[in-house]
């Protein structure tokens, strides 16, 4: 018997059974950003009972266990807990209790996943050596709960770690992990702008700097910044998602406000992109007469995800041998973002991130077929995103045992 397959044969039935009860209580109860306080209290319960030495409050709300056993790597798993402002349109029977709340991005399964993964590693201590540290990280929708760890003192309490892993479910059929080495999710940067005019009365136009129509040229002109500016080769987004201005249909506003945000895989890119926008900004409020310039602040910043090559290979072999060939896909780079490199990069320490597949196959092969797969699978914060709990959970938990497996030395005699 395999050291993976001795840890799990605790994995049985009824192991998965109560799982699949933590998971949909939590669905049930999402917490946004930095308010995680249940779902952290019930992380730091299960660390507590399966011996593993719990850190709270760390950035926050953040929830550490680390358990040493022996000589040997330090060992992080990494899972997300915080929620997103959606209203769940799933009709599920465990569907949020939080109106205008939910977990349309999956961390509810990722935090049952790694808190089984967990349990079953610290109940076979006999099998591996090394330190085990599961990290329960809030804030990942906004950028800012890996940073907050970090600057929290994270790695005192774990010490010098020797990788980083962690998972994520998305859209592709249940079953299945997806990895691949060196670039795999894109850098984010979301922008608030600020445009000031001079309000008065709808009647009156040539009396005003009309900010709506200073707004209207800015999101048309924005428009070429990634057509005309960034290479067919490169890849880049830009997205203005959100205007603001005004109060009264007869009253033009004193300012108005937009708020975009880019997704970039090239650092040169990103910062081409960011003074694009700076630029034709000022330049159409300089063209509109403004009577001061724009203001510009920074929302949130999420970096570059990049898998360490070497190690990534390493775990893929294990993947491979542990789910077979057709259990392992390559994962091609998305333009989502994750904070979920900001750990290895701090700590100094390659990291490995895939997906975890988490939709019906017969449906996803359906919908594929038809060229339906917008339309037929939701996806990632869509208020009818709903992982199929089996397979999924179950696979999840094992990914994560031998992901730190892969690493944790065997025990010693």
């Amino acid at each position: 018997m395999s050291r993976i397959d001795a840890v799990l044969t605790r994995l049985d039935d009824t192991a998965q059974a109560e799982l699949a009860t933590l998971y949909r209580d939590l669905h049930q109860h999402p917490e946004p950003a930095f308010e995680e306080k249940r779902t952290a209290r019930i992380a730091a319960d299960r660390l507590r009972e399966s011996g593993f030495e719990v850190h709270t409050g760390v950035g926050g709300t953040g929830v550490v266990g680390v358990l040493r056993n022996g000589e040997g790597p330090a060992v992080a798993l990494r899972a997300d807990m915080d929620a997103l402002p959606v209203l769940e349109r799933t009709g599920l029977p465990y569907a949020s209790t939080e109106n205008g709340l939910m977990h349309a991005c999956g961390h509810d399964m990722h935090v049952t996943c790694l808190s089984g993964a967990a349990h079953l590693l610290a109940a076979a201590r006999d099998q591996w050596q090394g330190t085990l540290v599961a990290l329960f990280q809030p804030a990942e929708e906004i950028a800012a709960g890996a940073q907050a760890m970090v600057d929290d003192g994270l790695f005192d309490l774990t010490g010098r770690l020797s990788v980083v892993l962690g998972q994520h479910v998305f859209p592709r059929p249940a079953g299945t992990v997806f990895i691949r080495p060196g670039e795999i999710l894109g850098a984010a940067d979301s922008i608030e702008i600020r445009l000031y005019g001079r309000g008065g009365h709808s009647s009156q136009p040539e009396r005003t700097v009309d900010p709506v129509v200073l707004a209207a040229a800015i999101v048309m002109r924005l428009q070429t910044v990634v057509s005309r500016e960034v290479s067919p080769f490169e890849r880049a987004v830009l997205t203005v998602a959100q205007i603001h201005a005004g109060h009264k249909e007869n009253v033009i506003a004193d300012e108005a406000s937009i708020t975009l945000n880019i997704r970039t895989f090239s650092p040169e890119v990103r910062r081409r992109l960011l003074a694009a926008i700076e630029r034709v900004v000022n330049a159409e409020a300089t063209a509109s007469g403004a009577p001061r310039p724009p203001s510009f602040r920074t929302l949130n910043a999420f970096p570059l995800t990049a898998n360490d090559p070497a190690a990534t290979v390493r775990l893929t072999e294990a993947f491979t041998t542990r789910f077979g060939p057709a259990g392992v896909a390559d994962m091609a780079p998305m333009m989502g973002s994750e904070d979920f490199g900001v750990f290895g990069t701090a700590a100094g320490a390659p990291s490995v991130f895939w997906g975890l597949g988490s939709a019906d196959p017969s449906r996803y092969a359906r919908a594929e077929q038809a060229g339906r797969l917008g339309e037929d699978v939701p996806g990632n914060h869509s208020p009818f995103f709903a992982p199929l709990i089996f397979p999924t959970l179950p696979m999840g938990v094992e990914a994560l045992v031998t992901a730190a497996l892969t690493w944790l030395n065997r025990r010693s005699p």
